[in-house]
Order: structure tokens, then C-alpha cells, then sequence
């Protein structure tokens, strides 16, 4: 792996969010300049759009844009409740916007009018989706107050995806169940006893991550497929013993993957919006990079 080149792109091509999180993660930087830039994607109401996830380029509040910036908030392992991102997130989560009672919606009507994916296109579905409802919900338990009404609200909206996750299992988008696996690691962190049987879903998990995996690697190259690190994030993780060998034939993909310029191809498009699409490309390349490093060291530390 060049990590001379990966750098050489994003200082040349990253969002100054993308270059504050590769700062701080590979050179030293702080997380301060990380959350400052996350900002910058906040609403009023505490949630966030304007294409932090950049596969949507809505300006609105949205639970997936917001999803995305709590992924930020837990790669640069912000823990203090009272940060006033963290405080705008529950605000906005508390406030029942684009919230049925049950889930968050996977996508707003306002996402139409702005360039997306298709995948983010919104149209009326019946259908429950707990992405990324259940990472919200663990988000909630982690760090609402523990006396609020939104904690409350937290814990009947864990039980009851949970029970979905046990009627619906073995699920079969990745995400979805890459959802379920963080709001479990939520749980966990959040010492949250006796709401759910922890035991339970640990095992259901294992189970369900190792139907999840594609294991024929030839299909990595081409294809966008779910590979280990959706759910595995180093040696540390308990799903790693189970799967072992195939998390660690990924960082010798990640190292052989690498494109001349210090990319790693993007494997999806959208048809709809050339021009924007080839920006938001730019962007997840930057994205990309660092999640693949950051694989790459956390297993080879």
C-alpha cells in the first residue's frame, strides 16, 4: 500500500472534512478541526444534509445524513453527551421529525429535488427498514440522558427492532445488518443491563455475519459485495475469531487493490446525475482511502 500516494490524493482532492479526518487520524490531528468541519453540515434543528453522506446532496435534515454524522463522531471517539453536536443530533432525534413512531425514515420526500443516487430517491415504501434506524437507536442509548423522555423512547425502540431483527433473521441487506451490528456494539459501550439478552444477539450476529460475507474474493474486484470490514474493524472485534481468515485476506486485497493515483475504485454510479455523480465520486474516493488505511493499520498494528 502507497501511503504516499493515498495522501498525495486527499490533500489534493478531499473535502476539508475528509483532509481533517485523515489528519487526525494518520498525522496527529486534532479533533477539534475534525468536529469543526462536521459542522459545517449541521442544520438549525440539529441534524445534518447537504451531502455529508455524499451519495444525496439534499441540504435538508435527514436520519441518513445524520446517520453519517455519527459515524464521524465515533471514528474520532468523541465521548462527552454535552458537545454540542452530540446535543443537536438528540435534538433532532427527540423531535419526531421524519420519525413514524417506529423508525426513522431511510429517505425524505425533499431528497427528489436534489441530486442522489437512486437508492436515495424517495418514494412512499410500506416496507420497515431499520437502516439506520437501530445505529439511532444505539446512538440514543449511549449518550441521552438517562432520566429523558428520548432515553425512554430508546429503549422500547431497541426491544422492538430487535424483535424484528429475530423475526426477519437471517436479513439480507448488509447494511441493515451492519446497522444491528452497531447499535449491539452500542449496547455494549453504553453498559446498557438487562434491556435486551445481549448473549442472545451476540450469537445471532455470528451467525448472520458469516451467511453475510461474500467469500468468493473474486467478486471483490468488480462488484460491490460485502467484505469483512462492514462489520470488522480490527483484531478486537468479537467477530473476529469467526472470520479470521477472510478479514485478513482483505487487507492483502486492500494492498493490492490500490490504483496508481492512491484510490481504490469506486464499484457503483449513479446514471441519473453525470456531472454531480463524477464530484460525489471525487468525494467517497477520499472516503474510501481512509477507511481502507485505516483497515489496513488497524490489523497490521
Amino acid at each position: 500500500m502507497d501511503f504516499d500516494k493515498a495522501k498525495d490524493f486527499i490533500y489534493k482532492n478531499a473535502r476539508p472534512l475528509d483532509a481533517a479526518r485523515w489528519h487526525f487520524l494518520f498525522e496527529g490531528g486534532s479533533r477539534d478541526n475534525v468536529l469543526k468541519r462536521l459542522a459545517a453540515y449541521r442544520n438549525d434543528d440539529g441534524g445534518f444534509g447537504h451531502a455529508l453522506e455524499p451519495d444525496c446532496w439534499n441540504p435538508d435534515s435527514s436520519p441518513i445524513q445524520t446517520w453519517a454524522a455519527t459515524e464521524i463522531i465515533k471514528e474520532v471517539g468523541l465521548e462527552d453527551s454535552t458537545h454540542p453536536i452530540i446535543q443537536g443530533i438528540l435534538s433532532y432525534l427527540a423531535s419526531g421529525k421524519d420519525f413514524d413512531g417506529h423508525t426513522w425514515a431511510r429517505s425524505i420526500p425533499t431528497n427528489n429535488n436534489y441530486p442522489h443516487a437512486p437508492w436515495w430517491r424517495w418514494e412512499p415504501d410500506p416496507e420497515t427498514s431499520y437502516n439506520p434506524t437501530a445505529c439511532l437507536i444505539g446512538f440514543i442509548l449511549k449518550y441521552a440522558n438517562r432520566e429523558s423522555a428520548l432515553y425512554a423512547l430508546g429503549c422500547g425502540l431497541a426491544k422492538e427492532a430487535y424483535r424484528y431483527f429475530k423475526a426477519y433473521y437471517p436479513l439480507e441487506s448488509m447494511h441493515t445488518v451492519s446497522c444491528f451490528v452497531k447499535m449491539y456494539a452500542y449496547l455494549k459501550e453504553a453498559n446498557v443491563r438487562g434491556l435486551l439478552d445481549l448473549g442472545e444477539y451476540s450469537a445471532l450476529l455470528h451467525e448472520q455475519i458469516r451467511q453475510m460475507i461474500t467469500y468468493d474474493t473474486e467478486k471483490w474486484k468488480t462488484d460491490y459485495v460485502c467484505k469483512p470490514s462492514l462489520f470488522i474493524g480490527s483484531k478486537a472485534s468479537e467477530f473476529y475469531p469467526d472470520n479470521r481468515a477472510v478479514a485478513d485476506y482483505e487487507c492483502a486485497f486492500i494492498r493490492s487493490a490500490q490504483e496508481a493515483d492512491g484510490t481504490w475504485a469506486i464499484t457503483w454510479s449513479w446514471p441519473e446525475y453525470p456531472e454531480e455523480w463524477s464530484i460525489s465520486k471525487n468525494w467517497w474516493k477520499s472516503d474510501w482511502i481512509i477507511k481502507s488505511v485505516k483497515y489496513v493499520k488497524a490489523f497490521e498494528a
